[in-house]
């Protein structure tokens, strides 16, 4: 694959320092939630990812919705990613809710979602790997 864009960042001390990209434009204090034992004074992993994944997965869902004439412009997706153990370490896993526009039928929005997901590049990179779940709403 050619890459038409590469993002960069540089996190420092892990889950409790800073991360921020190379332009400058994302610089954010880094720190564990309090589930997971930290004060929750700053951002998180999940967070970042949860973010990165709604608005990649909603751009992916303009591009079918253009594709097949359908206007989901006011389509909304909210990305919900959770930590576990998983033997000696941990896993992700995912669950995409999508509210699509009112004029946009549930049986035509499926089918856009499951269309987004095959575009989608977070979609492409983690299946196989973490549980992605879509709910159309």
């Amino acid at each position: 694959m050619d890459a038409l864009y590469t993002a960069v960042a540089t996190a420092t001390h892990g889950r409790e320092g800073r991360a921020v990209s190379s332009d400058g434009k994302v610089d954010v204090k880094l720190a564990p939630p309090v589930e997971l034992g930290g004060n929750g004074e700053g951002t998180n992993p999940e967070q970042l990812f949860a973010a990165g994944y709604a608005a990649c997965f909603g751009g992916a869902l303009g591009v079918v919705g253009r594709k097949a004439k359908v206007d989901v412009t006011d389509a909304a997706v909210t990305a919900e990613v959770g930590i576990g153990k998983v033997g000696e370490g941990f896993g992700l896993k995912v669950t995409l809710r999508v509210e699509l526009p009112e004029s946009v039928d549930q049986e035509t929005g499926r089918k856009l979602v499951e269309a987004a997901h095959q575009v989608c590049p977070y979609s492409n990179a983690t299946r196989g790997n973490i549980e992605v779940d879509l709910v159309v709403e």
